[in-house]
C-alpha cells in the first residue's frame, strides 16, 4: 500500500496489527487482549528474562504471535521486532496495561482516511480516573512548540505523541527507520514522533478511546524503580544529545544530585529511584547513554 493511499473499507482485522512489549506483564495482559476486536493480529514481544508458560498459553488462546528474547533488549528494539512481523498496512503499538474501547480501531482507521497527510495518531487516552492524558510538549523540543490550547474535545494536531497507544502506517514507520534502538527505555516515543512529524502532522483522535492503567505493566518495587530511573537518565542524555539540546549531561547530573537531597529520600522506593537516576546519569559520562545490543 502506498503511504498516502486511503483505504477502501474499515476492517480492523485486515488493516491493523497490534504490537505490545511484555516484561513480567501477565497480571495485566489478559485485559488488553480481551478488549480487542476478535481476530485482531497481535504480536507480543517478551523481554522478560524468564519464559512464562502462562504467556504462551494466553497468546495461543488469542492466536497471537509470541517473540521471546533471551534478555531485555529494550522497548524500541522489541517494538521493531514486532513491527517487522506485521503484514497489515497499519500498526498500533499498545502498552500491555491498556484497554481499547469498542470502536477504537475503526475510529483510528477512519482518521487515517480522513487525514491522509498526517504521519501518526494517538487515540483519546484516559487514565484510571477517566481523565484524558495527552502530550502537550516534549523535553526534546523547544518550549515555544508546546501546545497551549485547551484539552482536546475534537481531533487536534499535537506537537508530540504518547507511546502508550501509537497508531501509524507501517510504510511511514518504515520510512523513518522505526524506533531508535540506541534508546533502551524512555523517550523512544518522543524521538519516533518527532521524526515522523517531518512527514506530516501528529494527530489526537477524539473518537478513538484507550484506557491506560499507567504504571501497572510491571511490578512496582524498589528494584523496578531503580531500573526505570537508571534508564530514564541514560535515555534523557542520549535523546537530548541526538536532538541537539544544550547541556544534556550537565542537566541530568544536576537533577540527579538535587534529588539525593530531597526529603523523599526517606521513602525506600523513592530512595532507590533517585539512586538509580544518579547512577544512570553518571554512566553517560562514558558512553553518552547510547544502548548497544
Amino acid at each position: 500500500m502506498d503511504i498516502d493511499t486511503p483505504m477502501n473499507s474499515i476492517v480492523p482485522t485486515l488493516q491493523v496489527t497490534i504490537v505490545t512489549v511484555a516484561y513480567n506483564s501477565m497480571a495485566i495482559l489478559p485485559s488488553m487482549f480481551s478488549a480487542l476486536p476478535v481476530g485482531m493480529p497481535v504480536v507480543v514481544v517478551d523481554n522478560s528474562p524468564v519464559a512464562n508458560p502462562a504467556l504462551q498459553k494466553l497468546c495461543d488462546q488469542y492466536r497471537a504471535q509470541l517473540v521471546r528474547n533471551d534478555r531485555n533488549r529494550g522497548f524500541g528494539t522489541a517494538c521493531n521486532q514486532g513491527a517487522a512481523l506485521a503484514e497489515t498496512p497499519f500498526l498500533l503499538f499498545l502498552n500491555p496495561d491498556t484497554e481499547t474501547e469498542a470502536g477504537c480501531i475503526e475510529a483510528l482507521l477512519l482518521a487515517a482516511e480522513t487525514y491522509p497527510n498526517a504521519s501518526a495518531f494517538n487515540p483519546r487516552i484516559l487514565d484510571r480516573r477517566g481523565k484524558i492524558a495527552f502530550r502537550r510538549h516534549s523535553k526534546l523540543r523547544p518550549r515555544r512548540e508546546r501546545y497551549r490550547g485547551p484539552t482536546p474535545t475534537a481531533d487536534q494536531e499535537l506537537p508530540v505523541l504518547s507511546g502508550a497507544a501509537f497508531f501509524v502506517a507501517k510504510a511511514k514507520f518504515d520510512r523513518v527507520g522505526g524506533f531508535d534502538e540506541a534508546i533502551f527505555l524512555f523517550y523512544e516515543d518522543d524521538d519516533l514522533a518527532l521524526r515522523l512529524s517531518s512527514l506530516g502532522p501528529l494527530m489526537h483522535i477524539q473518537n478513538a478511546v484507550v484506557r491506560h492503567l499507567e504504571g501497572h505493566s510491571t511490578k512496582r518495587s524498589p528494584e523496578t524503580a531503580y531500573f526505570k530511573a537508571y534508564h530514564l537518565a541514560r535515555s534523557r542524555v542520549f535523546a537530548k544529545t541526538k536532538h541537539e539540546l544544550p547541556w544534556p549531561k550537565a542537566g541530568v547530573v544536576f537533577r540527579g544530585v538535587r534529588q539525593l537531597f530531597s526529603p523523599l529520600m526517606l521513602n525506600r522506593r523513592k530512595r532507590w529511584k533517585y539512586f538509580g537516576y544518579m547512577a544512570g546519569a553518571l554512566s553517560t559520562l562514558r558512553d553518552n547513554g547510547r544502548h548497544i545490543g
